[in-house]
């Protein structure tokens, strides 16, 4: 059993100075806890290995003690370069301490890179970025003071712009999968999701560097049959058994997560009526039967469960960053993971085939937006979430829906009777003169003619060449007190204003 080994003799290869590569997406989805925590250990007791860089294409954790925050301590980690912080709280406030250089790359970009790395190429030329705070010319993806290094480049091919991400090489990978035999080959049956543990560990191999995996269960050699195996043994260097190996944060197993067992749909609750379910309903309203759509973090969610209360979420195409495509995408610290999917596919080429204007619409949430129709949901104050998959998707897709609430902070409303009343306005305007940072660009959307709605609560907006254009309002509100005065900037208003359907404000 050469490959097999105990958790600390896998980490103690880990030196410092190295470049390491994690898998993984929130709430523990095919994450090597175990492995993260006995990193964690080894350093709290031997002050080693010291000032690593970290690679990931997704946000890992789940705001408590999964994930990158196991390894949130001062001196161990020198630069983080991520695709998200959402779920890692505590490895965003060493960025917002300047305990670390914070780098925030698209989503789809670090995973794609994974693939140039592999082969050997310079590294990921695409438009994703152009335009956002990912761009050079704005902040080049860098979310502090200590992130002096330029990763990002502006290129030129064909008299057309494009951003080059040149690669980053990688030492240690560390991956997941259910079982692996003893020669390290690694079947999925268990995961939620397969997202990119193959292209890290052709990545790492392909630098000189070596690859950890941790499972749940140990199978003789040779016993996995050819089409399960998702990682094949040659990548494999060192195996670490965690019997106690959960599916997810919240679940130890659920076959319905794992696309193993088809549950019926009845069984799923619906969701109370309050602000949140109203601007899901509005935004519903975009669907048509058949399309291919991709539901963001936070808000959007509630997108699949109006679909599945009102009985039509068969005939649509649900599909999630992570590599999921049907069944109802969940929502909170689980993101990224469906009730019972179709298909999983390796994260890599879920990307590909978003950033090729595969999406007929996409629905994100929104954190504030301006009248130039820029949408921030990366860094609000000290919220340091960053930008994830969201400007592959938005960038990309055929049509692209915000979502959000019109306040925030204290905002409470009462919905019923088909109207909306305020009981209390938040404390913070999400409306704003200039959002503070730029996720989503509204001088490139209407560059390339992309639709685009901003959907409340209260009040219903969409990107015109003039910008901002309020074309909608909420039954119940008064334009000039519930509306424009929550505003840091007044918009177009529509001549032709609609009041908003009843229908979405009623039990």
């Amino acid at each position: 059993m050469g490959k097999v080994v105990d958790a600390r003799s896998a980490i103690n290869h880990i030196e410092d100075g190295m470049t390491v590569a994690i898998l993984g997406s929130g709430g523990g989805i095919c994450e090597p806890t175990y492995l993260l925590k006995e990193l964690r250990s080894k350093y709290l007791e031997e002050q080693k290995p010291a000032g690593l860089t970290l690679l990931h294409a997704n946000g890992i954790g789940d705001k408590d003690t999964f994930g990158t925050d196991a390894l949130a301590l001062e001196g161990l980690v020198k630069r983080d370069i991520a695709g998200h912080w959402g779920m890692a709280p505590s490895m965003a406030e060493l960025a917002l301490e300047e305990k670390i250089e914070a780098y925030n790359l698209p989503q789809g970009v670090i995973s794609q890179m994974y693939h140039s790395i592999a082969s050997h190429k310079p590294g990921v030329i695409t438009k994703t970025g152009l335009n956002t705070f990912i761009d050079p010319r704005i902040e080049g993806g860098k979310m502090n003071a200590s992130a002096k290094e330029d990763l990002v480049k502006i290129i030129h091919l064909e008299d057309e712009e494009w951003l080059f991400y040149p690669n980053i090489g990688i030492d240690v990978a560390l991956i997941r999968g259910t079982t692996a035999d003893e020669n390290g080959n690694i079947s999925y049956e268990e995961e939620a999701a397969v997202l990119d543990g193959v292209s890290i560990a052709q990545a790492a191999r392909n630098s000189g560097g070596i690859v950890i995996a941790q499972v749940k269960y140990l199978a003789k050699a040779g016993t996995i049959p050819a089409k399960d195996v998702v990682i094949p043994g040659i990548y494999v260097d060192y195996i670490v058994v965690d019997e106690n190996q959960c599916q997810t944060c919240e679940r130890i197993y659920d076959p319905m997560l794992a696309g193993n067992v088809k549950a019926p749909m009845e069984q799923i609750s619906p969701i109370p009526l309050n602000a949140r379910k109203v601007v899901a309903r509005r935004a519903a309203k975009e669907l048509k039967e058949g399309m291919v759509i991709n539901l963001g973090v936070g808000m959007p969610s509630g997108i699949a469960a109006v679909a599945a209360e009102d009985g039509y979420l068969d005939k649509l195409n649900f599909t999630v960053e992570q590599g999921i495509i049907g069944g109802m995408p969940m929502g909170g610290v689980i993101f990224g993971v469906s009730y019972v999917p179709d298909a999983m596919l390796d994260q890599t080429l879920q990307f590909n085939f978003y950033d090729g204007g595969g999406l007929d619409i996409a629905f994100l949430g929104m954190a504030q937006m301006d009248m130039e129709g820029n949408v921030n949901s990366s860094k609000t104050g000290r919220l340091l979430s960053g930008c994830g998959g969201a400007i592959n998707i938005s960038q990309n897709a055929k049509r692209v829906v915000f979502c959000g609430t019109f306040t925030a902070k204290g905002f409470q409303a009462d919905i019923r009777d088909g109207e909306i009343k305020i009981i209390s306005e938040g404390a913070v305007k999400k409306l704003v003169e200039q959002v503070d940072q730029i996720t989503f660009s509204g001088k490139y959307a209407r560059r390339v003619n992309q639709p685009v709605l901003y959907v409340t609560e209260r009040a219903v907006f969409e990107l015109t060449e003039e910008g901002i254009v309020l074309t909608e309002i909420a039954p119940g509100m008064d334009l000039e007190k519930d509306i424009l005065s929550q505003m840091e900037a007044r918009p177009l208003i529509s001549p032709e204003l609609k009041i908003m359907d009843k229908e979405l404000f009623e039990d």
